[in-house]
C-alpha cells in the first residue's frame, strides 16, 4: 500500500469501491464550489455514487488523500491522462492537491497529459506551477460541457 504524508497529516492511498460514495461528494461539491460557470448538476448522488463505482474505479487508477480519517480529495489517472482531481473545496491550497499530483506522477513515467477549462484559472496555475504546459486548446466541442477547454501535458525531467 502506498501512501505519502505532508506536514498537515495528510494520507494517500489507493481508493476502493467502498470509498465511491465520498468521491462522488468531493467531485460534486468541489465543482459547485470552484467551477460557478459549469451548468448546475443534474444526476442524483446515487447517479454519480455509480458513475464512481463503474467507471471511474472500474477504468482508472484511482487515489484518496485522507486527513483525520476522512477523505478529503481524489484523483484518477487512466493511461497517461489525469482524469480527475478534486479537493473539498474547503481544504485548497493546505498541500493536498500537490499530494495527488505527486502520486500520479510517480505511476506516469512517460509523462502525463490532461483536459482543463479554460475558465479554471486555479487549476491552470496550479498545474502550471507543476511542470504542466499548454499542449493545444479547443472551442469546447470535444466536452461534454461545451465549455472551451486546453490540453494541458508534463513531461518528467530527462
Amino acid at each position: 500500500m502506498e501512501s505519502t504524508h505532508d506536514d498537515g497529516g495528510t494520507t494517500v492511498r489507493r481508493a476502493d469501491v467502498p470509498d465511491a460514495g465520498v468521491i462522488a461528494r468531493v467531485h460534486v461539491d468541489s465543482r459547485a464550489a470552484t467551477m460557478p460557470y459549469l451548468p448546475p448538476q443534474r444526476r442524483t448522488h446515487e447517479e454519480v455514487v455509480w458513475w464512481v463505482r463503474e467507471i471511474v474505479l472500474a477504468e482508472c487508477l484511482v487515489w484518496v488523500a485522507e486527513r483525520g480519517g476522512e477523505v478529503v480529495g481524489y484523483a484518477a489517472l487512466g493511461g497517461d491522462v489525469l482524469e480527475d482531481l478534486y479537493l473539498r473545496p474547503d481544504l485548497l491550497r493546505q498541500g493536498i492537491g500537490t499530494l495527488l499530483l505527486d502520486e500520479v506522477k510517480r505511476h506516469s513515467p512517460g509523462g502525463l497529459s490532461l483536459y482543463v477549462f479554460q475558465q479554471n484559472t486555479g487549476a491552470r496555475a496550479f498545474y502550471e506551477r507543476h511542470g504542466f504546459t499548454v499542449a493545444d486548446t479547443d472551442d469546447g466541442s470535444r466536452n461534454m460541457e461545451r465549455l472551451p477547454d486546453m490540453t494541458m501535458r508534463w513531461a518528467p525531467a530527462s
